[in-house]
């Protein structure tokens, strides 16, 4: 034992110093790089002004937000949700913040028509398109042995995953005109696995799968970027969605397992600029 407890405290002596020593060497130069790459990031950002954007799930939450952002910059809109009331007002919204052009479209993503109609639609009214912005998603949160049909579950990975494919699919030939881009709005729970989010966890996963492979494929014409935003202030955190028994729950009641802060939020600008 004493020869043991020796070895270790050698070993410790001699690792301690060299990693201090490493961590003195790597970390200046870390942020030397990181500093350099920010300074060439900043300098080379794209310019969106009269670019055409086609953002889903954009009548609230991420989607809204983006739309709002990409407005800003003066890109011109396509916009995709299924409430169409809700849409319009974001088109509206969008305009008065600079959008030269906002063309919002009622569909479904989970239906392959509904995509390929839109991802048309914006080729038939712009002539092109330059960003493809994959954000529409539902919630799901039950413990797997308490789904009542397991089928139920479906719609987690037809919406999450095809969703996001499916306009994808339809998209890349034009994306390739343009040299153009698609972000893919996926979660931090792709990585944390939190308990009672098996089904959306592994939606999310399966979006990083696939999109780190098309990365491969597509490069280097079109760009891919991933993100994986934990919390987020959206109809997701206060209530929003998909029951053990494959309903949709809406807004109303706030989660009463989980607890939300609002300093947990991610600010949807933060996150629009992780995008460009």
């Amino acid at each position: 034992m004493d020869s043991d407890r020796l070895i270790h405290t050698l070993i410790f002596m001699m690792v301690a110093p060299l990693v201090f020593l490493s961590l003195c060497i790597i970390l200046p130069l870390f942020f030397i790089v990181r500093s350099i790459l920010a300074i060439l990031t900043h300098s080379s950002s794209e310019s969106l002004q009269g670019k055409v954007v086609l953002i889903t799930g954009a009548s609230s939450g991420i989607g809204e937000q983006m739309a709002y952002e990409y407005s800003k910059k003066g890109a011109c809109l396509v916009i995709v949700a299924r409430r169409e009331e809700q849409l319009q007002k974001v088109a509206e919204n969008a305009r008065g913040l600079g959008s030269p052009d906002v063309v919002p479209i009622c569909a479904d993503v989970s239906n392959a028509d509904d995509c390929k109609r839109f991802v048309d639609e914006a080729i038939n009214h712009f002539g092109r398109l330059d960003h493809l912005v994959n954000n529409a998603g539902v919630s799901s949160i039950c413990f797997v042995e308490k789904v009542s049909e397991v089928t139920k579950m479906v719609p987690v990975m037809d919406i999450n995953f095809w969703g996001n494919v499916y306009p994808t699919y339809h998209a890349i030939p034009h994306l390739k005109k343009t040299k153009g881009k698609i972000v893919v709005n996926s979660s931090a729970s792709a990585h944390l696995q939190p308990p009672r989010m098996s089904f959306y966890s592994a939606s999310k996963s399966a979006l990083i799968s696939f999109y780190e492979t098309l990365r491969v494929e597509l490069d280097p014409t079109v760009k891919v970027t991933i993100v994986t935003p934990g919390l987020v202030g959206t109809e997701m955190t206060q209530g929003k969605h998909l029951s053990r028994d494959g309903e949709i729950k809406e807004p109303g009641q706030v989660r009463d397992d989980i607890q939300i802060n609002e300093s947990d939020f991610v600010v949807p600008s933060l996150w629009f600029n992780c995008c460009q």
